[in-house]
Formats: structure tokens, sequence, C-alpha cells
């Protein structure tokens, strides 16, 4: 692995590399770091790293990299930077034959992300995108629950994803993941919908196998001063008939990582709290609640595969983060030239996620602003 961010100062980048090296099956051998060339130096340093292979800036690593024999060149590149900085090295790298994986949202702009999707299908190369929570084994099984039609056709879905981070001005303070994130020329239209109403409707999209077809939404910016939107709900339809809420906020005082999700179909319905991961809830109209613990037995082979530990012993964040990570690593390793690899055979969030991620936000932004409140994705 190459990684193009995640220097010391920041958050993300010190999880892709712990998740990164979770299974044993990537080693991270170079990298830019920050665009500060003595910050990348002390990352780099401070990793054990090559002094040789970190670089000043990614157009470098991409053109160094490339001339090393191929047994000794990076595979892929991790891309964790602010998301005006996404798109550009991952183009670069697809363009000089490496494989991408990178944070969400995939860039800044729907416009963009339509481009970066062709570049990647002419590239014939592995791109996945890190929805986190689509890693976790019971939202794997939840998934499958709803495959097998247990709960029936779904007709109801609720999911909500609520921090409280940002309930006071702290990018006023310099603090660096608050600054960028409210910076649009930085983050892009979206603050908490970026964020993380991208990551809410990516996984209700994933547990119901159903795309979120249109919306009616409200976004506010509720901190004085604040230039993007820190509060967020609204209404969707699915592809599938189903209708549902979505509200992503970061100004609930008090609140950590609150995401939840509940699911409705004719038969019942289910629930999964992130902070409660290991714990998916079955709830039915004329029987007792059901409580699925990861795992169990019973699961599904999908939730076991994402399983570590045996049941009783806590996998969260960065477990989920490295079921992403190790998935994506099988579809490198299985790649050949000329042969499309197929990210639904290996589950892992791919270049059209991102393409529906950004086209959610500028969606949400038109029917927040304008006079006609429904408005198609």
């Amino acid at each position: 692995m190459g990684m193009v961010g995640g220097g010391l100062d920041g958050f993300i980048g010190a999880v892709h590399r712990k998740a990164a090296a979770m299974d044993g099956q990537i080693e991270l051998v170079c990298g830019v770091f920050s665009s500060d060339p003595k910050k990348s130096k002390a990352t780099g340093d401070s990793l054990y790293l090559d002094p040789a292979r970190i670089y000043s800036s990614y157009e470098e690593m991409i053109k160094a990299e490339k001339k090393l024999p191929a047994d000794q060149r990076m595979d892929f590149v991790s891309i964790v930077t602010p998301n005006h900085m996404h798109f550009a090295p991952a183009k670069a790298a697809l363009e000089n034959g490496f494989h991408v994986i990178i944070d969400k949202p995939m860039t800044l702009s729907l416009a963009e992300a339509k481009k970066l999707k062709q570049v990647a299908d002419k590239s014939g190369l592995v791109f996945a995108l890190t929805h986190t929570y689509t890693g976790y084994p019971m939202i794997k099984e939840a998934r499958q629950l709803i495959k097998s039609g247990k709960l029936g056709k779904v007709r109801k879905v609720y999911v909500e994803y609520i921090q409280g981070w940002l309930h006071a001005p702290l990018e006023k303070t310099g603090q660096k993941q608050a600054s960028w994130r409210s910076d649009p020329k930085k983050s892009g239209l979206g603050g908490a919908l970026g964020d993380i109403g991208t990551h809410a409707a990516n996984l209700a999209e994933y547990i119901t196998g159903s795309s979120i077809t249109e919306l009616c939404a409200e976004l506010n910016s509720v901190v004085p001063g604040r230039l993007l939107d820190d509060d967020d709900m609204m209404f969707v339809h699915f592809d599938n008939g189903a209708h549902g809420t979505l509200i992503a906020t970061q100004i609930a005082a008090g609140e950590e990582n609150n995401l939840s999700i509940r699911v409705y179909g004719e038969k019942g319905g289910m629930e999964w709290r992130q902070e409660e991961p290991n714990t998916l809830l079955l709830k039915w109209p004329d029987k007792a609640k059901e409580i699925y613990r990861s795992g169990m037995g019973y699961t599904s082979d999908a939730s076991k595969q994402n399983t570590r530990t045996p049941s009783g012993h806590p996998e969260g964040y960065l477990e989920a983060f490295a079921n992403l990570y190790v998935a994506f690593a099988k579809a490198v390793r299985d790649y050949k030239p000329g042969k499309k690899i197929d990210p639904a055979k290996y589950d892992f969030p791919d270049v059209d996620d991102g393409v529906k991620g950004m086209a959610f936000i500028e969606a949400a932004i038109k029917s927040s602003k304008g006079k006609q409140k429904w408005v198609k994705i």
C-alpha cells in the first residue's frame, strides 16, 4: 500500500493504516502524508518507512513507484485526504496502473465523481470506497436476512446518524478536522450531509438492497457563522416502493457516533445500533423479539466471514474498516489485466457507490434550497 494523506496530526489516516494491517495481508511501503514535505517525512519516519519512499507529492510518488520492478512497487494507493484532494491523486493512480481505495465522499462534486468513474471503468482496475459501516458482521447479517425474505418486502426504513462534536464553532479554534469539514472549498457542497449523511444513505441502501430514488430534504446550519450544513433531515423513497426518513446531525450535544437503522417489512422489523454493533434485534408481531449476536453459529456465512473473534468478544469500528481492506486486498490479488473485477463478489463499496453518494448530496441540496421539494436522484 502507498498512502496519500494521513499525516500525524490527522485522524482517519491512522485508522486506515491500522485497519489495513489487521489481517497481515497489506504492508504500507510508501506515502506522501502531507502537502508539507517536512510533515510528510516526519510521518513516514514515525512509521519506519524507507526514507527513499517517503515522498513530497502524489505525482512524485506515482512516478517513482511506477519505475520500480513489479514485485517491489506499491500495488495500490489509499487516499485519506480532505475531499478536495480525492479526485486528482485517484485519477493519476488509475491512469498509471495502480488500484485505488479511497475515503468517502468520493470527490468534491458529482461532476468529478462521474469523471473518476469513467477513468476507473476505462482502467479496469480495482476501486473501493470506504463506507465503513457496511463492514460490520451484523450489517452483513441484516442484509442477508432481508435478501432471504425473512422480513418480507421492505416497507419502511429509518436511518439516523447523530453526532454532537460540532455543537459549538470548533472550526474557529483551529481544530483541523472541524476546519476542513466546515470549509466548502475543501469539503464540497455538503457538511454533515457529505460527512455522515452519505454513510447513512449508503447503509440503508446496502442493507435493503434497494436504491434511494428521490428525497425531500431540509438542511440547516445551526451554529452561527457556519458555512455548511450541520443538521439535516429528509424523507426518502426507495426503488422497491419503500419510504423512510434519514437524519444526519452533528450538533446534538452529548452524542458520540449514534448511528442506527430500523427496517420494517411485511412480516417483521429489525434494528441495529453502531454503539452496540455486535447485536441485531429482530421484531415480530406475533412472537417474542429475537436477539442475533455476531460470532454465533446461527449467523450467515457473510457474517461469519467478517467476524474475527469468538462470540462475546467485542469487535467494532477498526474491524469493520479492516473487513473492507481485506476484501479489497483479495480483489487486488485476483486481478488480471483485461478482466474486470466484480466488487459485488468481494462485497465492498465501489466507484458506482461513490457516484451515488455525490448524486445524493446534490439532490438533497437542491431539495432544501429549491421550491420543488421532492427531487429525483
